[in-house]
């Protein structure tokens, strides 16, 4: 069986909010600054971040 390997914390490039996944809420939470609240975020997890777990 495959297992996943998703992302626990993500930031973004253009105004640096920082959010962390929270399993109790099933759901990302703001782990420091909230950011710009009008920005069109542009979170750094890409292609490069390995989807299958080994």
């Amino acid at each position: 069986m495959v297992e996943l390997n998703a992302p626990r914390n993500r930031k973004c490039l253009r105004c640096g909010r920082e959010e962390e996944w929270d399993d109790s809420v099933h759901g990302w939470t703001v782990a420091a600054e909230a950011g710009e609240p009008y920005c069109i975020h542009e979170w750094d997890v890409n292609g490069t971040h390995p989807t299958i777990a080994e």
